[in-house]
C-alpha cells in the first residue's frame, strides 16, 4: 500500500482521479480471480488437514513400499487437487512427520520429495497459472499446454533427481 501512494505522488495532480481509478480498477480486474482461487485452495487445503485423511494414510499407503515416492505422491495429488503449493507442502509435512522413522525416510530427501510434488501440474485451480496465463496474455488453452506440462515436467525431473540422490544417502 505505501508504494501505491508513492507512485501515485509522481502523478499530475489533473491525472491522478483518472489515472487512481484506471488503475485499481484493471488490478482489481487483473487480481480478483487470482484472489478467489487462492483463497478457496487455502480453504480445501484447511478442509483436508482437518480431515481423517492423515490417519487413512498411516493405515493404508505407509504399508506400500513407495519409500520416497510417498511425499511426492501425497503432496503431488494436494496440489492437483487444490492448487496451492503452499498448502500441499504444509499439509503433506504434517501428514509425513510421524511417518518418517517408521518408513525410514530421510528427513531432508523427504522435505525434497515433497517440493517436487508441490510443483506438478500446475491448472485452473492454481493462482499461479492464472498469474502466467493473464499477465503474459497467453490464452488459457495455450497455458495448459505449455505452463501445465511445464509444470508437471519440472515435478517429475525433481522427483528423478530426489530417488537418485535417495539411493546414495540413506
Amino acid at each position: 500500500m505505501i508504494g501505491v501512494f508513492i507512485a501515485l505522488t509522481l502523478v499530475r495532480k489533473v491525472q491522478l482521479k483518472t489515472a487512481a481509478d484506471s488503475w485499481a480498477g484493471e488490478g482489481i480486474k487483473n487480481a480478483a480471480i487470482i484472489l478467489v482461487i487462492t483463497g478457496a485452495g487455502g480453504s480445501f487445503g484447511a478442509i483436508l488437514k482437518a480431515s481423517p485423511m492423515a490417519n487413512f494414510i498411516n493405515t493404508n499407503l505407509a504399508g506400500l513400499p513407495l519409500g520416497i515416492l510417498l511425499p511426492f505422491f501425497i503432496s503431488a495429488a494436494l496440489k492437483t487437487t487444490q492448487g496451492s503449493l503452499t498448502v500441499a507442502i504444509i499439509t503433506t509435512a504434517s501428514i509425513m512427520a510421524p511417518l518418517l522413522a517408521p518408513l525410514g525416510l530421510n528427513p531432508a530427501l523427504a522435505v525434497l520429495a515433497i517440493g517436487a510434488g508441490s510443483m506438478v501440474v500446475s491448472h485452473a485451480n492454481d493462482s499461479c497459472f492464472w498469474v502466467v496465463s493473464k499477465f503474459s496474455n497467453m490464452p488459457v488453452a495455450t497455458s495448459y499446454k505449455a505452463y501445465t506440462t511445464a509444470t508437471l515436467l519440472e515435478g517429475v525431473v525433481a522427483i528423478i533427481f530426489v530417488a537418485i540422490l535417495s539411493i546414495f544417502i540413506h
